[in-house]
């Protein structure tokens, strides 16, 4: 059965993301970007190959019901339209998920209320008991989106959000927000790095939680961003006849991975952070494919004659100028220096060392090229989380210098 999936993203990942799905799926593929992600036709199968493979979508929505709306009653009425028997039974459970643009309801919590009673009610007349509710981990996990006017209701196929691969230790390190290795994978693209002898090495020179050149090394060894993780729609009827096609994607995944044809390299100052990078990588499958070195980034010399360099770098006072929280700021404090000072000097040590490098750096401060005294050759716009940020592409020659 085909439908028009929606693969939400980060903001300013939308043509990328489509892109991706070309890859995946063909050319033919009928793909439409929109505001926060792409709508793409497909089946049963597309959205399993999607959430195994997509490395920048946030989740696979599968529509259930669309429909004008102008309070919750109407919500209650277009979620019983759908017929539940076919989703869920009454051991099993569902959870609801609202977001909304401009709705004219006063609470989503209420909102989500409504469609939770529709499913419930639908299975509760056909066999005379109703599932319940499981906020952490549901058989069925529902999408509910509204706009102004009309409501969306889909059932989110992926279970957790896509970003998160199987290899990141939830109990550990807690207190700072690494980034998402959606994030990280968009970064990539956006640089064009894609594991390719012709790519050439990478490095993250502040590398934190080691996500970027996680993220890389997979890239580089084949190996699907879902292959270490389970998704809801394993768990839902209409997919149980694909259960076998199934194993046979995962099997043919598994198969596919090899060795890194290009060099990967990291590190942060920190001893701490370059010990819990190379964990992470141990548990991503990947350490083998990635140096890492503790070195400041100011200091760092580079590993080969010309290469890629991408990174976010931990600049948490400017976090903190937006009003969005504190980030670690490592580099910035343990050099002694504030964050414009810090990136001068990084600038400095790039133009006397990385002549023929290109660097690619994440950052909420649109005037970092002036800290750097560096021209970009290009700005792409991106938003980690709620943070407005930028990716900046360096081109670095001896003694270069901002206009």
């Amino acid at each position: 059965m085909k439908v028009d999936l929606f693969l939400p993203c980060a903001q300013g990942v939308e043509s990328l993301l489509a892109e991706e799905c070309r890859r995946l799926l063909g050319a033919d593929a009928r793909i439409v970007e929109q505001r926060g992600g792409v709508s793409v036709r497909g089946d049963e199968v597309a959205a399993m190959q999607l959430n195994l493979e997509s490395r920048l979508a946030q989740r696979v929505l599968w529509p259930l019901a669309h429909g004008p709306y102008r309070h919750e009653l109407e919500l209650y009425e277009l979620a019983r339209t759908v017929d539940w028997t076919t989703w869920i039974t009454p051991r099993q459970t569902l959870r609801v998920d609202t977001t909304a643009q401009r709705s004219p309801l006063k609470s989503l919590n209420f909102a989500a209320l409504r469609i939770k009673d529709a499913v419930c009610d639908v299975v509760r007349e056909a066999s005379g008991e109703r599932p319940s509710v499981d906020t952490r981990h549901p058989d069925l996990p529902l999408a509910l989106h509204l706009t102004a006017t009309h409501a969306t209701l889909y059932a989110d196929t992926s279970g957790e959000a896509l970003f998160k691969r199987g290899w990141r230790d939830a109990g550990a390190h807690k207190g700072e927000a690494p980034l998402k290795e959606t994030l990280a994978a968009a970064m990539l693209a956006a640089a064009g790095w894609r594991g390719r002898a012709e790519d050439g090495p990478l490095l993250d020179p502040c590398c934190g939680a080691g996500t970027i050149a996680i993220e890389a090394a997979q890239v580089a060894c084949g190996i699907a961003p879902g292959l270490n993780r389970r998704f809801a729609f394993e768990r839902l009827a209409p997919w149980r006849t694909h259960l076998p096609a199934w194993r046979a994607m995962v099997d043919a995944a598994r198969a596919r991975v090899h060795a890194s044809a290009v060099a990967i390299y990291a590190g942060d100052v920190s001893f701490r952070m370059t010990d819990f990078a190379t964990r992470n990588a141990e548990r991503a499958g990947v350490q083998g494919a990635i140096e890492f070195k503790t070195a400041d980034a100011l200091q760092r010399m580079p590993p080969a004659p010309t290469g890629t360099m991408v990174l976010n770098p931990p600049y948490g006072e400017r976090i903190e100028a937006k009003g969005q929280g504190s980030g670690s700021g490592r580099q910035a404090i343990e050099s002694g220096d504030s964050p414009a000072e810090f990136f001068a000097a990084l600038a400095a040590h790039w133009k006397r060392h990385y002549a023929g490098w290109t660097a690619w750096v994440l950052a909420p401060e649109m005037k970092l090229p002036s800290q750097m005294r560096l021209k970009e050759s290009r700005r792409v716009p991106l938003w980690n989380g709620p943070i407005e940020c930028r990716l900046f592409r360096f081109d670095m020659v001896a003694g270069s210098a901002r206009s």
